[in-house]
Parts: C-alpha cells; structure tokens; sequence
C-alpha cells in the first residue's frame, strides 16, 4: 500500500519520538533522578509504530516490560509518560505504575507488563470481547524471543486457536532474552514463527528493521485476522541498541556488535534513506522533524521534574475498587 507523505511524516515523526525519549532516560537515569528499573526500546521503534498506524482506539495492545516504544505509538500522552516515569502524581498511572507498568485504557494500551510472557493471556481476553462485540477489533500482544518459551505463551496460543479469537501475537526478536542469545535459548533452531504455525494459526515474518515491511506486513495480516479468519502470529527481526535493562553492562554482546547493528540496521537511518532516495521525502522534512521532537522531549522533562510527587494520602488511592 502507498503511504501518503503525511502518514510517511507521522510515522517518522512517532519513530522519532520514540528514540528520543528512550536517549533521554538513558541519560537521565545514569544520574540516579528516575528511580526503578527501566528497559529501553531503541532500535526496535519501527516495529511499534509499523504495528500500531493500523490500529484506533477500540483495537487493544498489551505490552512488554520494554514497554515505552509501544505506548508512544499507540497514542499515550508524551508528557504523561514522562511525569509517569518520574514518578508524579500527575503521570498516565498517577506515578504507581512507573517505567514497567504504564497504561492507558483510553487509547486501547492495556498495559506493560514486568512477567514475561503474561501479556498474550490477556490480549486473548481482550481479542474474545472484540469478537462479542462484533465490530472487527483486534488485540495484539508484543513478546520478545523470551516470552516464546514462556506456558504462558503457548496456552493464549492454543485457547485464541480453539475460539478462534482476533488475538495477534507480534513477536519481536531482537536476539537476546535478557543476556541469553535467542540461537541458544529457542530449540527450533529456526524461528519462533515455526512454533505460532504449530498451534494451527497462519504466521508472517518480516525484517523488523524496516518500517514498511512492517506496516506491510501488518496491513495484510490485519485484513486476514479483521475477517474473522482467527489469530495469526508475526515474527519481526529486530535489534535493541541497549543492554536488557538500564546499567547491564552486555558482556554477552560481540566485541563491535553495537557498534554494527547502530550502523546497518538502525530503522530511522533506513527510513531517511529509503524516502530521500525515493524523493517521496526531503532531509530538511525529516531535520524540522528531528529538532521539533527534540523540543518537546526536553519540554516533557523539564515539566516530568516539576510536577507533583504522591503524598501519603495517595498511597491508598485506586487500590481497591467497590462496585
């Protein structure tokens, strides 16, 4: 499907945002200001917004502990992340649900998830109420190669096979499970596609790397799954330029493999090439984007670290719901 220049914009614009509000809790976090363990999404961003430029507000996503990239494109406020982040009052979660437990369930962003692989049971949830309601939503549940391995996993498989649930699981495999590289850690010794295939339900794969093999690759697996052919599963390959969490000194990693992968499979570098080549874009288009996300990442923090912390009051606030 041909983009338009506006949507080529907007998903450049919302890559960007992405990458630069990862680099900046990546500098952040090393003075000790944001507390918590925080795992970042660079490298992974044309996957997110590739997947969610398909989707509205109806159509749910459930998230990872890298969840960041996948709440920015799914339409989470930017400001409310970062004052979330920093721990405020004011933050998406009132400050309670900090780097690893972000939600918003106006935009459809049920949640990140700190269990790895506890996300795809809910999303089948989520894809069996959207079949109730008849009106062709989807849920969509992100893993990394980790949670493949996870029971978890495999039974949301298995019970969104069985009812035939518009339930995508959007694998991103990004080589590591925390320290543990996928080619050791997954027995296939093929792919984690093959396994999805296993359970009866159609799989696609693609370069994660490459934001329009991802948008197309979901333009077509959402139509198939929107026509209540069942759940489908998608592998993308993808790199993350940091280590599993903030200060993981990745010594598991390739004397110059970061060094490679920023280099050669960096999605914004292969965006910018592909529509300048194409002259469907300009640099100058992309630069005003560049500097315009800037601004606003700095704005975020600049209002993340004056806005309200919890007080002792708030402690017990939204702890128990009464029907």
């Amino acid at each position: 499907m041909q983009l338009s220049r506006e949507q080529m914009l907007q998903a450049y614009r919302r890559m960007k945002i992405i990458r630069e509000f990862e680099e900046r809790l990546h500098i952040d976090i090393a003075t000790g200001a944001i507390a918590g363990f925080t795992h970042l999404y660079c490298g992974q961003e044309a996957v997110a917004v590739g997947v969610c430029e398909h989707l509205d507000t109806d159509d749910k996503i459930v998230s990872t502990h890298r969840g960041h990239g996948h709440c920015l494109a799914k339409g989470c406020d930017v400001d409310g992340m970062m004052k979330e982040i920093w721990g405020s009052r004011e933050g998406l979660c009132k400050g309670k649900g900090g780097s690893m437990h972000i939600a918003d369930v106006d935009v459809g962003m049920l949640g990140a998830n700190g269990i790895v692989g506890a996300g795809a049971p809910i999303a089948v949830g989520a894809a069996l109420a959207a079949k109730l309601d008849g009106k062709g939503k989807v849920a969509i549940t992100f893993s990394g190669d980790g949670a493949c391995n996870q029971g978890t996993t495999f039974e949301a498989m298995n019970m969104a096979v069985v009812t035939k649930a518009p339930c995508i699981f959007v694998f991103e495999n990004n080589h590591y499970s925390e320290h543990t590289g996928f080619e050791y850690a997954v027995g296939t010794q093929q792919d984690i596609a093959s396994r999805a295939e296993a359970f009866g339900m159609r799989v696609w794969r693609a370069d994660g790397t490459d934001f329009f093999a991802v948008h197309e690759t979901m333009r077509e697996l959402l139509e198939y799954v929107r026509a209540g052919n069942g759940p489908a599963a998608v592998e993308f390959d993808t790199e993350r330029f940091f280590g599993h969490f903030e200060g993981d000194p990745q010594r598991y990693r390739g004397e110059g493999e970061l060094d490679r992968i920023r280099e050669t499979r960096d999605c914004l570098k292969k965006f910018r090439a592909s529509v300048v080549s194409a002259k469907v874009l300009t640099d100058a288009d992309l630069d005003t984007i560049d500097a315009e996300v800037l601004d606003q990442i700095e704005a975020a923090v600049v209002a993340a670290r004056a806005a309200p912390r919890p007080t002792s009051e708030d402690v017990l606030a939204d702890v128990y719901v009464a029907y």
